[in-house]
Protein backbone atom coordinates (compact mmCIF):
# COMPACT_ATOMS: atom_id res chain seq x y z
CA UNK A 1 0.00 0.00 0.00
CA UNK A 2 1.17 3.75 -1.02
CA UNK A 3 1.84 6.41 1.27
CA UNK A 4 -0.86 8.34 0.40
CA UNK A 5 -3.45 5.26 0.17
CA UNK A 6 -1.96 4.98 3.70
CA UNK A 7 -2.58 8.00 4.70
CA UNK A 8 -6.47 7.71 3.14
CA UNK A 9 -6.99 4.66 5.01
CA UNK A 10 -5.87 5.77 8.13
CA UNK A 11 -7.98 8.79 7.98
CA UNK A 12 -10.98 6.83 7.06
CA UNK A 13 -10.60 4.15 10.28
CA UNK A 14 -10.21 7.07 12.76
CA UNK A 15 -13.17 8.92 11.02
CA UNK A 16 -15.56 5.85 11.32
CA UNK A 17 -14.57 4.47 15.03
CA UNK A 18 -14.25 7.74 16.97
CA UNK A 19 -17.46 9.65 16.81
CA UNK A 20 -15.61 12.65 17.88
CA UNK A 21 -13.60 13.23 15.01
CA UNK A 22 -15.38 15.95 13.03
CA UNK A 23 -12.99 16.46 10.03
CA UNK A 24 -10.39 15.17 8.63
CA UNK A 25 -8.13 17.59 9.39
CA UNK A 26 -8.58 16.20 13.43
CA UNK A 27 -7.80 13.37 12.17
CA UNK A 28 -3.60 14.50 11.72
CA UNK A 29 -3.82 15.35 15.48
CA UNK A 30 -5.28 11.82 16.45
CA UNK A 31 -2.35 9.79 18.30
CA UNK A 32 -3.37 6.20 16.28
CA UNK A 33 -3.08 8.42 13.46
CA UNK A 34 0.32 9.36 14.36
CA UNK A 35 1.29 6.32 15.47
CA UNK A 36 0.39 3.81 12.65
CA UNK A 37 1.77 5.85 10.46
CA UNK A 38 5.36 5.68 12.45
CA UNK A 39 4.85 1.76 12.47
CA UNK A 40 4.22 0.94 8.93
CA UNK A 41 7.67 2.58 8.28
CA UNK A 42 9.14 1.06 11.11
CA UNK A 43 7.97 -1.95 9.98
CA UNK A 44 9.56 -2.06 6.72
CA UNK A 45 12.74 -0.93 8.17
CA UNK A 46 12.45 -3.84 10.69
CA UNK A 47 11.57 -6.53 7.63
CA UNK A 48 14.50 -5.28 5.92
CA UNK A 49 16.72 -5.92 8.83
CA UNK A 50 17.80 -2.41 9.95
CA UNK A 51 16.88 -2.47 13.12
CA UNK A 52 18.13 0.50 14.96
CA UNK A 53 16.64 2.79 12.41
CA UNK A 54 12.94 0.91 12.61
CA UNK A 55 13.64 1.24 16.32
CA UNK A 56 14.49 4.79 16.60
CA UNK A 57 11.21 5.45 14.69
CA UNK A 58 9.05 3.97 17.19
CA UNK A 59 10.39 5.33 19.81
CA UNK A 60 9.93 8.97 18.44
CA UNK A 61 6.21 7.83 18.25
CA UNK A 62 6.06 6.83 21.78
CA UNK A 63 7.20 10.09 22.98
CA UNK A 64 4.91 11.39 20.60
CA UNK A 65 1.74 9.63 21.13
CA UNK A 66 2.77 7.05 24.65
CA UNK A 67 1.77 4.27 22.44
CA UNK A 68 4.77 1.89 21.99
CA UNK A 69 4.08 -0.55 19.28
CA UNK A 70 7.60 -2.53 18.10
CA UNK A 71 8.49 -2.24 14.74
CA UNK A 72 8.21 -6.19 14.55
CA UNK A 73 4.97 -6.38 15.23
CA UNK A 74 2.56 -7.64 12.76
CA UNK A 75 -0.64 -5.45 12.40
CA UNK A 76 -3.13 -6.24 9.63
CA UNK A 77 -5.95 -3.67 8.21
CA UNK A 78 -8.61 -1.73 10.25
CA UNK A 79 -6.53 -1.27 13.16
CA UNK A 80 -7.33 1.06 15.49
CA UNK A 81 -6.51 2.48 19.08
CA UNK A 82 -8.96 4.63 20.91
CA UNK A 83 -7.39 8.01 23.08
CA UNK A 84 -4.45 5.22 23.07
CA UNK A 85 -2.14 6.71 26.13
CA UNK A 86 -0.40 3.87 27.38
CA UNK A 87 -0.68 1.02 25.33
CA UNK A 88 2.16 -1.46 24.71
CA UNK A 89 2.32 -3.63 21.65
CA UNK A 90 5.07 -6.30 22.01
CA UNK A 91 7.58 -7.77 18.84
CA UNK A 92 6.39 -10.98 18.73
CA UNK A 93 2.39 -9.94 18.65
CA UNK A 94 0.33 -10.55 15.41
CA UNK A 95 -2.58 -8.49 15.04
CA UNK A 96 -6.01 -9.36 12.53
CA UNK A 97 -8.20 -6.68 10.41
CA UNK A 98 -10.67 -4.82 11.81
CA UNK A 99 -8.98 -4.89 15.81
CA UNK A 100 -10.16 -2.02 17.83
CA UNK A 101 -7.54 -1.12 21.39
CA UNK A 102 -8.35 1.55 23.80
CA UNK A 103 -6.41 3.21 25.94
CA UNK A 104 -3.66 1.59 28.79
CA UNK A 105 -4.25 -2.35 26.41
CA UNK A 106 -0.86 -4.31 27.25
CA UNK A 107 0.08 -7.06 24.44
CA UNK A 108 2.82 -8.33 26.24
CA UNK A 109 4.86 -11.56 27.47
CA UNK A 110 5.48 -12.86 31.06
CA UNK A 111 8.82 -12.81 30.85
CA UNK A 112 10.12 -16.62 30.49
CA UNK A 113 9.39 -17.46 26.57
CA UNK A 114 11.37 -17.08 23.91
CA UNK A 115 11.16 -16.92 20.22
CA UNK A 116 7.01 -16.23 19.68
CA UNK A 117 6.39 -14.79 23.52
CA UNK A 118 3.29 -12.27 22.92
CA UNK A 119 -0.18 -12.66 21.61
CA UNK A 120 -1.40 -13.74 18.53
CA UNK A 121 -5.45 -11.41 18.12
CA UNK A 122 -7.80 -13.03 15.44
CA UNK A 123 -10.17 -10.45 13.29
CA UNK A 124 -12.76 -8.07 14.83
CA UNK A 125 -11.60 -8.46 18.58
CA UNK A 126 -12.34 -5.29 20.77
CA UNK A 127 -9.98 -5.24 24.05
CA UNK A 128 -11.27 -2.67 26.08
CA UNK A 129 -9.18 0.02 28.48
CA UNK A 130 -6.64 -1.14 30.93
CA UNK A 131 -6.96 -5.12 30.14
CA UNK A 132 -3.50 -7.50 29.87
CA UNK A 133 -3.02 -9.69 27.46
CA UNK A 134 0.24 -11.59 28.35
CA UNK A 135 1.70 -14.44 26.70
CA UNK A 136 1.70 -16.29 23.60
CA UNK A 137 -1.35 -17.65 22.95
CA UNK A 138 -4.74 -16.29 20.60
CA UNK A 139 -7.60 -14.73 21.31
CA UNK A 140 -9.97 -15.56 19.05
CA UNK A 141 -11.60 -13.85 15.75
CA UNK A 142 -15.40 -11.87 17.25
CA UNK A 143 -14.17 -11.90 20.66
CA UNK A 144 -14.00 -8.89 23.42
CA UNK A 145 -12.13 -8.55 26.40
CA UNK A 146 -13.75 -6.17 29.10
CA UNK A 147 -11.77 -3.55 30.71
CA UNK A 148 -9.43 -4.25 33.45
CA UNK A 149 -9.14 -7.53 32.44
CA UNK A 150 -5.84 -9.81 33.06
CA UNK A 151 -6.24 -12.56 30.09
CA UNK A 152 -3.30 -14.92 30.43
CA UNK A 153 -4.76 -18.27 28.21
CA UNK A 154 -6.16 -18.82 25.02
CA UNK A 155 -9.75 -17.36 24.35
CA UNK A 156 -11.79 -19.38 21.58
CA UNK A 157 -13.65 -17.36 19.41
CA UNK A 158 -16.89 -15.65 19.74
CA UNK A 159 -16.28 -15.32 23.29
CA UNK A 160 -16.43 -12.38 26.25
CA UNK A 161 -13.44 -12.46 28.92
CA UNK A 162 -13.74 -10.67 31.70
CA UNK A 163 -12.60 -10.33 35.34
CA UNK A 164 -8.72 -10.80 36.85
CA UNK A 165 -7.57 -13.54 35.80
CA UNK A 166 -9.88 -13.41 33.25
CA UNK A 167 -12.75 -15.55 32.84
CA UNK A 168 -14.59 -16.86 29.12
CA UNK A 169 -18.19 -16.39 28.81
CA UNK A 170 -18.88 -17.85 25.82
CA UNK A 171 -22.40 -16.14 23.26
CA UNK A 172 -23.64 -19.26 22.38
CA UNK A 173 -20.91 -19.52 19.39
CA UNK A 174 -22.62 -16.93 17.81
CA UNK A 175 -20.25 -13.99 16.21
CA UNK A 176 -20.32 -10.08 18.07
CA UNK A 177 -21.84 -7.77 15.72
CA UNK A 178 -19.64 -4.96 15.22
CA UNK A 179 -22.68 -2.60 17.04
CA UNK A 180 -22.59 -4.30 19.76
CA UNK A 181 -18.70 -4.23 20.23
CA UNK A 182 -18.74 -1.60 23.49
CA UNK A 183 -16.82 -1.66 27.10
CA UNK A 184 -20.43 -1.58 28.73
CA UNK A 185 -22.71 -4.73 28.32
CA UNK A 186 -20.34 -7.15 29.41
CA UNK A 187 -21.12 -10.18 31.30
CA UNK A 188 -19.75 -10.10 35.31
CA UNK A 189 -19.08 -14.36 36.34
CA UNK A 190 -18.08 -12.55 39.41
CA UNK A 191 -20.87 -10.83 40.43
CA UNK A 192 -23.46 -14.41 39.20
CA UNK A 193 -20.62 -15.94 41.42
CA UNK A 194 -21.61 -14.22 44.36
CA UNK A 195 -25.39 -14.03 44.00
CA UNK A 196 -25.53 -17.42 43.62
CA UNK A 197 -23.74 -18.15 46.82
CA UNK A 198 -25.86 -15.11 48.52
CA UNK A 199 -28.79 -17.29 46.84
CA UNK A 200 -27.36 -21.11 48.69
CA UNK A 201 -26.21 -18.98 51.89
CA UNK A 202 -30.33 -17.85 51.72
CA UNK A 203 -31.71 -21.16 50.98
CA UNK A 204 -29.43 -23.08 53.96
CA UNK A 205 -30.35 -20.77 56.61
CA UNK A 206 -33.99 -21.36 55.59
CA UNK A 207 -33.67 -24.60 55.94
CA UNK A 208 -31.69 -24.15 59.59
CA UNK A 209 -34.76 -22.20 60.43
CA UNK A 210 -36.79 -25.16 59.27
CA UNK A 211 -34.67 -27.91 61.59
CA UNK A 212 -34.97 -25.82 64.58
CA UNK A 213 -38.76 -24.93 64.46
CA UNK A 214 -39.01 -28.90 63.79
CA UNK A 215 -36.59 -30.00 66.52
CA UNK A 216 -38.56 -27.47 68.78
CA UNK A 217 -41.64 -28.96 67.79
CA UNK A 218 -40.55 -32.45 68.19
CA UNK A 219 -39.18 -31.54 71.86
CA UNK A 220 -42.82 -29.86 73.05
CA UNK A 221 -44.68 -33.37 72.12
CA UNK A 222 -42.40 -35.16 74.33
CA UNK A 223 -42.44 -32.98 77.26
CA UNK A 224 -46.62 -33.50 76.53
CA UNK A 225 -46.23 -36.90 76.28
CA UNK A 226 -44.59 -37.63 79.93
Amino acid sequence: MGIIKNIREEIRIVKERDPAIHSSMEVLLYPSFKVMLHYRLAHKLYLGGHYFLARWISQRAVRKTGIEIHPGAQIGEGFFIDHGNGVIIGETTVIGNNVTLYQGVTLGGTGKEHGKRHPTVEDNVMISAGAKVLGSFTIGANSKIGAGSVVLSEVPPNSTVVGVPGRVVKRNQEPLPRETMDQVHLPDPTREDIVNLQRANSQLINRVLELEKEMRLLKRREENCK
